[in-house]
This record gives structure tokens, C-alpha cells and sequence, in this order.
């Protein structure tokens, strides 16, 4: 693992030097920076609690459940799109921001869809609030496994990533238990909408599935089953890039290969001697991808010909930041200079080429989609360029929202409440209050090793100030915090067995990391600034 960790460290450190201020020592520009992240945060929370309260307004009377969406689907619930894009969005906004909504209402909701959606075994199957029943009277067993993997790892993987174990947890372990009786390596998934690519989306979803449960329950029979879909697409037969004459590099299509990579990222550490293995395959794969799949930016084209380099559909793909995941992780892992260039170029156009860009026709979840990959990247490498490119791009997101909270109506709008709360903890650096208030407006900035925060409220406010911790570690139980779609971003991991300084009001105390997680106790007069650091 020498390699994976002294190189992690090696970006981590660069993250640190930048920061998010200006490069300024000045503990008033930093306190003052706080503040006004703060107030970006402040938005995002509220523009997140909005599509919570909004989509909750829709739901089914009879079964609390929300349906797809509001217009051609409004009587249907479907496991790969409103349990797998929208209802996990409303859990995570819950958890965050509305503690009684997450203990009751959303927990609700998980039981019934529980109770009323499970087909073979805990395997979901589309509802029909109409007929009260499933949607279609013959199982299609394909839909069922497509649904499936859909609905772990888009909405139940960052759920678990974010919450640690808990019911939700318990309902991924479930379908992944019940999965593993009819699914072997995914070949023959029909996919609805999606046509073949659905066959290696299926295969994507689950070795990221796999790569994470494995992380998280060290149970082999995880590891066993991630090499088992790993052999099949690593190989002479189906290596995706000598085999494929249709490759997506977006959406529907790229999960094979942020898939592939986290499982070599396992393997890594698990069993070395197959990461040898596979090591010249994923590379092929990779350097293919490069030189075939980009335009002159550095930005992956929609979909081409691996075989041929011909362009099939040459629109850029929004999902830009989840291939280039992929590519520095295997930079972190093996040192290739080539993929952590390969990610800089595409972060250093976008400032100058691609604000307020169309990713998807006029659709928000393009927007989306495109900011949370690039602050996943911007975490590793902090391009000032590119800081400036995710402020303007998060306020041509926010402008989709309706006065109601809704934003498109669809499934989608799950992802606009996800990208906004990624949006809201980096410019709180993981910092959360207890009890959330819209009044309460705290931000953080992060300069090498110390976290500058400010908090003000225009009423009196007593509660507590809870610090991020590392909870790739402490939640999933994964050595390194390498990138990955869905995960939600760690600006300033506390860890709870160190020390920390802690400075309020003028008064420095030694802390533990288990206090600064559970939460510091504050209170507010109205309209006072209170101002903390904490120093590692």
C-alpha cells in the first residue's frame, strides 16, 4: 500500500497549501471568507430543504411513497429511478438538515417501499399506486437486477457513506444478499431506455457495490464476486475496449469503468497478485479511453468506437469528473503521471469554456452532475480556475428551482438537492450545526492545517457545532479516501483518536477528535459573529 498512501498524501498536501482563501496568512480574511462561504452554504441548505418539502407535497397519500415523477409516471414508484435518484436525496437532506422528517416520515417511506416493493425476495420491483399492486403482472427478472443495482449504488451506497450503518444500510445488504442468489457476472440485463449499455451499467453498479462492502463488512463473499465480474471484463475476451464497438463515456455506460477501477483499488490491498494481474488490462483500457475518447479540451465525448476511434455521439459528457475519478485513482494507486495530467487538463478548460455550458439539453441534472465530479477532483487538486467555474456553475443549477421547491419534476431533482449539499459542505468544510436553522449561518475555510469557522444568527441560538470526520474510514473502513462517484466529500476530517487545538473567543483548549465530532457546545447572542479556529 506504500505507494497508494505516500502519493494520497502527496495530493492531500496540495489541497492544504492552496486552501480556499486567497493564499493570504490573515486570520481576518479567513474569518471574513468563512462568513461569506456561510452564506453560499446557507442557500444551499435551503434551497435542499425546499426540494425536500416540495417533493414530500407530491407523494402518495396511500403509501407515502413519491412517484417517478410528475408528469407521464405519476402513478408509479421504480427502484432505478425514484428509489435510486430522488427519495435517497430526501434522506441525506433529512439527515442533515430536518431531524424529525428523517426519523419519521423518510423512515416510513424506507418501510414501505420495503413492504410493498420487494418481488424475489428483498429485490425490488415497480409499484403501481394506481392498481396497489406491481406495475407489471409477469416478473421481468432483468428489470428487477437492473432496478437493483441501480438503486444500491446511486442512492444506498453515499446513504451508507454518509450515516455510517442504519436501516438503509440493512435494506442495501439485503438486496445485495438476495442479488447474489440469481445474478452472477451481469451478461443478458435487457435494461429499460437503455438498450445494451445497460449490461455493462449493471456490471458497473455492482463492482462499485461490491468494492464498497467489501470494504465496509471485509466479508469475502463480496471481494469473491467483485473479481468474479472483474475477471470477466479484464480479460482478452471483454476487455470493455477491445470488445465494445459502442462505448458511453457518460452516464449509462461509464460505471464499468469507475467500476473496474475501484475494484482494482481493492485488490490492491486485498490480493496483489491479482491487481498484478489485471494491472495491464485496466491500463490498456484507460490509455484507449484516452486517446479515443476525448475532445481537444480533455473533456470524454459522450460515447465512441473504442475499436475504430470513430466519435458516435459527440456531445460532452456531463459525467466528465466520474471517468476522471477513475483515472486519478489509478494515478494515486500505480504513480501513472499520465492520468493526474490527463485530469488537469480537462479541470484547467472548463473556467474558460464551459460555463453555463448545455451537458444535457436544457436539463438541470446536467449542471448536476457536471459540478459534483469536478468538486470531487477540485478536492485533490485545488485549480483556482476551477473554484471560480464551480461558483458560477452552482447558481445556474439553483436557477431551475420553482417557488415550490420542485426543480423539473422528475427523478432528477434528487440530484440537484445531492450536487447543492456537496455545494453546502465544502463551503462549511463538513462543519454541521445540531438541529439546523435556516437562521443559523455558519462557513469555514481551510488553511493547511487549520480550520477557520464563523457563525451568526440574527436571533439567540444555543446548540452544538459538529466537525467532519473521516468517514471513508469510519463508516466504510477504507484505507484511503480515493475518489469515487457518489461519495460526498471530506474538506477537513476530523479523527477521533488525535488531538486538536481548539481557539473561541480568544481561549485556545486542547480537544479530542471524538468531542469535535459529537459536537461543541455554542451559543449565539442575536446578530454576534462568533469566530472559531481549530488547528491539527
Amino acid at each position: 500500500m506504500k505507494t497508494f498512501s505516500l502519493l494520497l498524501l502527496f495530493s492531500l498536501g496540495s489541497f492544504s497549501g492552496h486552501a480556499q482563501s486567497n493564499g493570504t496568512s490573515g486570520e481576518k480574511q479567513h474569518f471574513q471568507q468563512a462568513l461569506t462561504n456561510g452564506q453560499a452554504a446557507n442557500e444551499a441548505f435551503r434551497r435542499s430543504h425546499r426540494f425536500l418539502m416540495g417533493w414530500l407535497t407530491k407523494a402518495d397519500p396511500a403509501t407515502g411513497l413519491i412517484p417517478r415523477n410528475l408528469k407521464e409516471s405519476t402513478c408509479i414508484w421504480n427502484a432505478w429511478d425514484a428509489a435510486a435518484d430522488n427519495y435517497p436525496f430526501m434522506v441525506m437532506t433529512a439527515a442533515m438538515l430536518d431531524k424529525p422528517l428523517f426519523e419519521g416520515k423518510m423512515r416510513e417511506m424506507l418501510a414501505a417501499e420495503t413492504r410493498l416493493t420487494s418481488r424475489i425476495g428483498r429485490l425490488p420491483d415497480t409499484y403501481s399506486f394506481c392498481k396497489k399492486g406491481f406495475e407489471n403482472s409477469v416478473i421481468d427478472t432483468s428489470q428487477v437486477v437492473f432496478g437493483s443495482a441501480e438503486y444500491m449504488k446511486d442512492g444506498l451506497v453515499p446513504l451508507t457513506e454518509w450515516l455510517g450503518p442504519s436501516p438503509w444500510s440493512e435494506r442495501m445488504l439485503g438486496i445485495l444478499e438476495d442479488l447474489d442468489r440469481i445474478v452472477d457476472v451481469p451478461t443478458q440485463i435487457k435494461g429499460n431506455f437503455f438498450g445494451n449499455s445497460a449490461v455493462v451499467e449493471v456490471g458497473g453498479d455492482l463492482l462499485q457495490v461490491l468494492a464498497r462492502m467489501y470494504w465496509l463488512t471485509k466479508n469475502p463473499k463480496w471481494l469473491a464476486w467483485g473479481i468474479q465480474i472483474g475477471d470477466y471484463y479484464l480479460s482478452d475476451a471483454h476487455l470493455p475496449t477491445r470488445t465494445l464497438s459502442r462505448l458511453r463515456l457518460r452516464d449509462h455506460g461509464c460505471e464499468i469503468v469507475a467500476g473496474l477501477v475501484e475494484m482494482y483499488a481493492v485488490v490492491h490491498t486485498a490480493d496483489p497478485a491479482k491487481k498484478k494481474q489485471w494491472q495491464p488490462y485496466l491500463h490498456e483500457m484507460l490509455d484507449v479511453i484516452l486517446a479515443k475518447g476525448r475532445n481537444e479540451h480533455g473533456l470524454f465525448y459522450d460515447e465512441v468506437n473504442p475499436l475504430t476511434g470513430e466519435v458516435v455521439q459527440k456531445r460532452i459528457a456531463d459525467n466528465f469528473g466520474y471517468t476522471l475519478n477513475a483515472f486519478y485513482t489509478v494515478y494515486l494507486i500505480d504513480g501513472v503521471n499520465a492520468y493526474r495530467e490527463a485530469t488537469l487538463k480537462a479541470l484547467g478548460y472548463l473556467s474558460a469554456n464551459y460555463r453555463n455550458h448545455d451537458w444535457e439539453n436544457g436539463s438541470a441534472d446536467g449542471y448536476a452532475d457536471a459540478i459534483e465530479g469536478t468538486l470531487n477532483l477540485y478536492l485533490r487538486e485545488p485549480i483556482p480556475s476551477v473554484k471560480d467555474w464551480l461558483e458560477s456553475e452552482i447558481k445556474v443549477l439553483w436557477n431551475f428551482q420553482k417557488p415550490d421547491g420542485i426543480i423539473e419534476g422528475w427523478h432528477g431533482d434528487g440530484n440537484f438537492a445531492r450536487t447543492s449539499l456537496m455545494y453546502a459542505l465544502w463551503k462549511t468544510a463538513g462543519v454541521s450545526v445540531s438541529d439546523w436553522n435556516p437562521d443559523v449561518v455558519y462557513g469555514a475555510v481551510v488553511d493547511n492545517n487549520t480550520l477557520y469557522v464563523t457563525l451568526t444568527s440574527p436571533k439567540a441560538w444555543k446548540g452544538t457545532l459538529k466537525f467532519g470526520s473521516g468517514r471513508h474510514a469510519d463508516h466504510l473502513h477504507m484505507p484511503v479516501d480515493y475518489p469515487r462517484i457518489n461519495q460526498f466529500q471530506e474538506w477537513f476530517a476530523i479523527e477521533a483518536a488525535k488531538t486538536y487545538r481548539l481557539t473561541v473567543g480568544g481561549k485556545t483548549q486542547t480537544i479530542k477528535g471524538t468531542a469535535l465530532i459529537a459536537g461543541y457546545p455554542l451559543s449565539l447572542k442575536p446578530n454576534e459573529v462568533l469566530q472559531l479556529r481549530c488547528a491539527r
